[in-house]
């Protein structure tokens, strides 16, 4: 660490040079969050509060499902509240028509209001299935213990798939409404983790739609089995049905482009490292389509090379938040397809 900021760093914790110490090894730096109480009297280092807002899309004092089943709902974090998916998620608990909840759990709050619903879920005789990710990075030793309060409960845990870390922020919940079977499905850029979800940009969407409900249904029946499906229609899941999909949609572009036509593919991702997506857009630039990119951290493509990339721009955004949401739109505004 530079000198000065050793210095500054002792100016703001009212202490001497003597009392540092250089240490080689990895920091645990768990100590961060006391620091930041210590420092809390200045002001100045600090952003401005803000609270996640209540979304207007869901009334309070009505039944969230009734209003899923009405129209989808997109949450917004952090700008809007996580409250209306734990709501969702009581709801199901408490809801006699509900037979199961199937959930993908990668990174977990300390104290999670998401684990007390499932737990209460399978008390109430629901049939809960879970698949903690034991290998969510620094969560380790947190999804253990989950798993081990969400088994107690009665809850069917599965610890992810040989060879792949299950990345996906998914969650069924499956209701019998007289002789009919329906699904309410929530597809997120963000991990179930009421922390997070004030600090991190992501989407959730909530909806009522069929025949996501049952390819949804496929994805974790697979995940039961310790497979990955092989063909989707509505999904794009990795790792058999993402890129090739992806390739397949930036072709349509480019085909749009060689007709003369307006071709557009926006993309907001972590990072960009797989080389057939990278030389596929490169053929996008070089056939005339626009494409917009916003890549926080790793990029391994380089926009505005003159005859190779010149149609494409990338920014990358690092600021109050953690940019983490994945957005893909494929087509100008009359015809696209977006995925997050």
């Amino acid at each position: 660490m530079d000198g000065n900021v050793v210095h500054a760093l002792c100016k703001y914790l009212d202490m001497d040079t003597d009392s540092v110490f250089r240490e080689e090894s990895p920091l645990d730096m768990t100590f961060i969050s006391e620091i930041e109480d210590l420092l809390r009297k200045n002001s100045e280092m600090f952003y401005e509060k803000r609270v996640p807002q209540k979304t207007p899309d869901i009334k309070d004092g009505t039944s969230i499902i009734e209003q899923i089943k009405e129209e989808d709902k997109m949450l917004s974090y952090p700008y809007e509240s996580i409250r209306p998916f734990l709501n969702l998620l009581v709801e199901a608990a408490e809801d006699e028509n509900v037979v199961s909840i199937k959930m993908t759990l990668y990174r977990l709050a300390k104290q999670s209001k998401i684990i007390e619903a499932l737990c209460e879920a399978a008390e109430n005789g629901k049939e809960v299935v879970v698949l903690v990710e034991l290998r969510a990075r620094f969560d380790e030793e947190n999804n253990i213990e989950w798993s081990r309060r969400l088994e107690d409960a009665g809850c069917h845990v599965v610890y992810g798939i040989d060879g792949l870390k299950v990345h996906s922020k998914l969650c069924l919940i499956t209701r019998k409404d007289g002789d009919q079977i329906q699904y309410i499905t929530q597809i997120g850029t963000g991990n179930y983790n009421e922390k997070t979800a004030r600090l991190y940009t992501d989407l959730s969407l909530i909806t009522a739609d069929q025949e996501i409900g049952e390819e949804a249904l496929k994805v974790f029946q697979a995940i039961l089995l310790g497979k990955t499906v092989n063909e989707t229609e509505h999904l794009l899941v990795a790792p058999k049905c993402l890129q090739k999909p992806v390739l397949g949609l930036i072709d349509r572009e480019i085909q749009m482009a060689k007709e003369g036509k307006a071709a557009y593919i926006g993309i907001k991702i972590n990072s960009l490292t797989d080389k057939r997506i990278i030389d596929k857009l490169v053929e996008a630039s070089k056939a005339g389509v626009k494409i917009d990119m916003v890549v926080r951290g790793i990029c391994c493509l380089r926009s505005g090379v003159l005859g190779e990339t010149e149609h494409i721009h990338i920014r990358s955004i690092v600021g109050r938040y953690l940019e983490h949401s994945r957005i893909y739109i494929f087509g100008i505004e009359d015809r696209d397809q977006i995925y997050i």
